[in-house]
């Protein structure tokens, strides 16, 4: 399945459908979707959740490549992209990664460095992540949908970052650091080094 594996076997998986593309079909195919059926002009798009039948349908079909017809509900692939980031078998930001990452959560430099310190692949699917939700940004969107760089950050920061510490402190305290890190992302990261990649 392209949910739960790594970025590395959903690579090798497209290989054979999709060889030329640099970045995971289901991500970029989820996305334009969004986009498609005027979720930047959907009030809550990322927060409110999709119809749970509609989503696990199209999950089985994004499964036999198949792109899908008739869907009418922005919120059904919002819900089930959000669902593929957070499925990966390693977070889009690397364990190894993590203490940079909520450590810099206040400084734009730092953060920007994190990213362009990823391994490759990951760097890419952030940059291609980044790049998506600066559409949903734009003040012309949040004025309908009502979700900013910080509500955007909000419900994305848990699919793009995993703290490994059982303490509840610590994980309430890294949650807003973590959620700090992408809203900082969003609202500097230059994603024009991702023009290439589409």
């Amino acid at each position: 399945s392209m949910f739960g594996s790594s970025l590395e076997e959903i690579m090798n998986m497209q290989s054979d459908h999709h060889p030329d593309r640099q970045l995971p079909w289901v991500q970029a195919m989820l996305s334009e979707e969004v986009l498609k059926l005027n979720g930047a002009q959907t009030e809550g798009i990322f927060r409110v959740p999709g119809d749970i039948d509609e989503v696990n349908a199209l999950k089985l079909q994004v499964d036999q490549w198949v792109i899908p017809q008739g869907l009418t509900d922005p919120h059904v692939p919002a819900s089930l992209l959000k669902l593929w980031y957070r499925e990966l078998e390693d977070p889009l930001i690397p364990h190894e990664f993590y203490e940079q990452s909520i450590t810099h959560y206040e400084n734009p430099e730092a953060a920007i460095a994190v990213v362009h310190s990823l391994p490759k692949l990951n760097r890419l699917v952030l940059g291609y992540l980044i790049r998506f939700l600066q559409v949903f940004a734009q003040p012309a969107n949040v004025s309908v949908t009502k979700m900013d760089g910080n509500n955007l950050a909000m419900v994305m920061a848990p699919n793009c970052l995993r703290c490994q510490s059982n303490n509840p402190r610590i994980i309430f305290e890294n949650t807003r650091k973590e959620m700090s890190f992408l809203r900082v992302l969003i609202q500097h990261l230059d994603t024009s080094f991702m023009e290439d990649v589409l």
